[in-house]
């Protein structure tokens, strides 16, 4: 499996600073129980725990898979992230940026690598880009079901799904099983050098002038952390 450290030294190209940081990062060998043993570079903070430490490989994984699907290998340049391109989503095109479009597939590669390394014994306690509403007000959190969410979608009732949160990964705690002890979301920036951020809500939004990492915090009372290929933004 091609990873950051080994793609970036084939392709110095696709990584812009790669060589100067090459090094004076630390590489740390990865273990996951999904991929064979893999070096990467991680230029933010370092994973804690193995936890973590897999899902940084999934995200080295996804960047790596997507970027050489849709330009071989290199990364792409700053005027095609911004360029606006038509996508299928759920049956119809939707216009969006390139960098949008390479989130999504990149979420997807990645969110399926974590589903595979966590394994079945481990359904009960991960839950993946599970919806809860979320009222701050009074810090109530509710489960929102599959199919509830997709009946609202279906019926053209998106305001159904108004204060409601979907982080990507949450290590579940607690007896009634709503309450997390660790939220974590990947991200893929296009742009180069624009570091990994939580995304802000606007101004339609229930939680408008926070961004998601406050509002995980609040809802799950615990830490929420980004997890991108290049390492982990606390």
């Amino acid at each position: 499996m091609d990873t950051y450290s080994t793609h970036c030294s084939k392709n110095p190209a696709a990584c812009p600073g790669f060589a100067k940081t090459q090094t004076a990062s630390r590489a740390r060998t990865i273990a996951s129980r999904s991929a064979p043993v893999a070096t990467v570079f991680l230029r933010d903070a370092e994973p804690q725990d193995e936890l973590e430490q897999r899902l940084v490989e999934c995200a080295v994984q996804a960047d790596v898979e997507v970027n050489r699907r849709w330009f071989g290998g290199r990364r792409p340049h700053d005027d095609e992230c911004l360029e606006e391109i038509e996508v299928e989503v759920d049956g119809c095109m939707e216009s969006m940026t390139r960098a949008a479009a390479l989130g999504r597939e990149k979420h997807a590669v990645a969110l399926a690598c974590a589903r595979k390394g966590l394994g079945e014994s481990s359904a009960e306690t991960y839950g993946i880009e599970q919806r809860y509403r979320f009222y701050r007000a009074n810090s109530v959190l509710e489960h929102v079901s599959p199919e509830e969410e997709k009946r609202l979608l279906a019926r053209g009732c998106p305001q159904g799904l108004w204060r409601t949160i979907k982080p990507d990964l949450l290590l579940q705690g607690g007896d009634d099983g709503r309450r997390a002890c660790r939220v974590f979301d990947f991200k893929f920036p296009c742009l180069e050098g624009k570091r990994p951020q939580w995304t802000r809500y606007g101004k339609k939004s229930a939680f408008a002038g926070s961004d998601q990492g406050t509002i995980y915090s609040e809802a799950f009372g615990c830490k929420a952390v980004i997890i991108s290929p290049v390492g982990v933004i606390r």
